[in-house]
């Protein structure tokens, strides 16, 4: 809003200083600053509140040290991290830039999904929560929705190049680049690093390419779900997710402001992709909601995220590598993530396997997810999440080089 006021007094009166938000940097200072500010002041006037209504953690004992101190701790943290990226989004980004829409719809969709599940966990005393089939189907849905509108809209589209690589001044000049409708997407370490989803369909002759978008739409939907589920099953220790959270929305950052911006992408040899970088303020608000929320959320917990947050987070990050064609980044970037649901399907898959063959169940962890794994193993909490950080920062640098390393 903030955005469209000082344009318009930019565009009509030459107001001093309102020329600032038409610069991408200066507005995504304002984001982060902004999102910082409302999840540290506000973040403690909502825990109070929420202790007051008695919206605390249910902890199982699973016999881990120090988990039955956790008990009673507000939960539904999440509110807060929304709150802390919606505001400053609806303050300092274009409201009319396709991808900007597409992730205000994904972050409130799939906030919704999980308020709901920890509402049912909380006020309504049942531990499981909210259905798995249902959750299953919102994360499908969101897909489908944020799927639909990357693809069918006219606002989304990439650059290339119409002249021969080797014709460098040519290339360097945006008028020479021309706008294709496509469902490419880039695939790392790989020299030619583009991949088409249509090609995926080219048993069907001629017309594979105008059915394209039901490959990209499943591709959504299995993204989406995977990545959310991810962040969710990783919240598991004070800081954890918040933290990892934080450093794959740093890196975006830095993959949407070279993908936004056609001399950085030409130079990178990257797909140039008008108006993404406007995704930029967006995700300085996430790394600031994360940030601040980290505030209250480090070890000792004072408050929990809960699904609210959980699958929020995770979701934000899958649909914004989605619109800036880094999807297939994704398991190096989210390695972290990847890693706690291989831990919980490995240690499931062999504890059934096992116990066909052998009558008795046997596991390869100590405890799944793997963070409990080490907990087992008597490492403190606190060193845990320290290592699982550094771990993710390495993942972080590895996915920027990508851009380069072929």
């Amino acid at each position: 809003m903030l955005y469209h006021l000082f344009t318009y007094l930019e565009e009509a009166y030459q107001f001093p200083g309102a020329g600032l938000f038409q610069y991408i940097s200066f507005r995504a200072a304002l984001s982060v600053i902004t999102s910082l500010l409302i999840s540290m002041v506000f973040g403690k006037r909502i825990i109070q509140w929420l202790q007051l209504k008695q919206v605390g953690e249910i902890v199982r004992d699973l016999g881990l040290e120090g988990q039955m101190k956790k008990q009673g701790t507000p939960t539904m943290g999440g509110i807060i991290i929304l709150a802390s990226i919606i505001i400053p989004t609806l303050l300092f980004t274009d409201l009319t830039n396709i991808y900007v829409q597409t992730m205000l719809v994904a972050t409130v969709w799939l906030g919704l999904i999980g308020f709901i599940d920890d509402y049912i966990k909380v006020f309504k005393k049942n531990k499981a929560g909210l259905a798995g089939k249902f959750k299953i189907i919102g994360q499908v849905g969101v897909g489908i929705i944020v799927g639909s509108m990357l693809y069918f809209s006219d606002d989304v589209n990439i650059k290339q190049p119409t002249v021969e690589s080797n014709q460098i001044e040519a290339v360097s000049d945006i008028s020479t680049w021309e706008t294709v409708k496509s469902t490419k997407t880039t695939i790392p370490f790989v020299k030619n690093n583009e991949f088409d989803y249509a090609w995926l369909l080219n048993w069907m002759g001629d017309g594979a390419k105008d059915y394209g978008w039901i490959v990209f739409i499943l591709m959504v939907i299995v993204v989406v779900t995977a990545v959310s589920n991810g962040a969710n099953m990783t919240d598991g220790l004070d800081g954890l997710a918040t933290g990892t959270s934080a450093i794959i929305g740093v890196t975006l950052a830095i993959l949407a402001y070279v993908s936004g911006n056609y001399i950085f992408a030409d130079y990178l040899n990257i797909m140039f992709i008008p108006n993404s970088g406007e995704l930029v303020v967006f995700i300085a608000a996430f790394v600031g909601a994360c940030i601040g929320f980290l505030w209250y959320n480090a070890f000792p917990a004072q408050i929990f995220m809960g699904d609210t947050g959980s699958l929020a987070l995770g979701g934000i990050i899958a649909v914004f590598a989605i619109a800036i064609r880094k999807e297939l980044l994704i398991p190096v970037l989210c390695g972290i993530f990847l890693i706690e649901n291989l831990s919980v399907v490995i240690q499931v898959g062999w504890f059934k396997i096992t116990k066909r063959r052998f009558g008795e169940g046997r596991r390869v962890f100590l405890m799944a997810p793997l963070h409990h794994h080490y907990q087992k193993k008597n490492l403190p909490e606190s060193k845990i999440v320290a290592r699982f950080w550094i771990i993710g920062i390495l993942l972080a640098v590895v996915t920027i080089v990508t851009l380069k390393v072929r």
